[in-house]
């Protein structure tokens, strides 16, 4: 039976996750901030081993973002994913202020579209919303 524990995101467990479904690397230190960052976490337990995560970042006020939703590839297609993401959609509800409105907002990865617009996401661009965009800022030099 999958059991969700919430704000007991570990380090180790946090970057497992993230390997398991070849994810950036990122270092332990990064990971640790992160975590330290995060408004709310949740992980997906199945008989003690964690299978999934769930990872809320932003003011809380205005607008959050759901960072990371994780599910081993051999758990996906369970409904974990689905549990994780209500939870995560259920702590901005109840976080946000009365009488406001707060953007909860994700950048799924390519293909995961169908599974987001399940919980009322929608997909950019829009006719009044442009396209997401990112940057990625390294020591590298180019």
């Amino acid at each position: 039976m999958v059991e969700l524990k919430e704000n007991k995101l570990d380090i180790d467990t946090y970057l497992a996750l993230r390997e398991s479904v070849n994810w950036k690397v990122l270092s332990y230190e990064q990971a640790k901030r992160a975590l330290e960052h995060s408004l709310f976490t949740v992980v997906a337990f199945d008989g003690g081993r964690p299978i999934g995560m769930g990872r809320i970042v932003g003011d809380g006020v205005v607008i959050d973002y759901i960072q990371d939703l994780v599910v081993r590839p051999d758990c996906q297609k369970s409904g974990v994913g689905r549990m994780i993401i209500e939870r995560l959609i259920q702590y901005v509800k109840e976080t946000k202020l009365e009488n406001t409105e707060i953007m909860l907002c994700l950048m799924c990865a390519k293909g995961r579209e169908k599974f987001y617009e399940k919980f009322n996401f929608i997909a950019r661009p829009t006719d009044s919303l442009g396209p997401g965009m990112i940057q990625y800022i390294s020591d590298k030099h180019n």
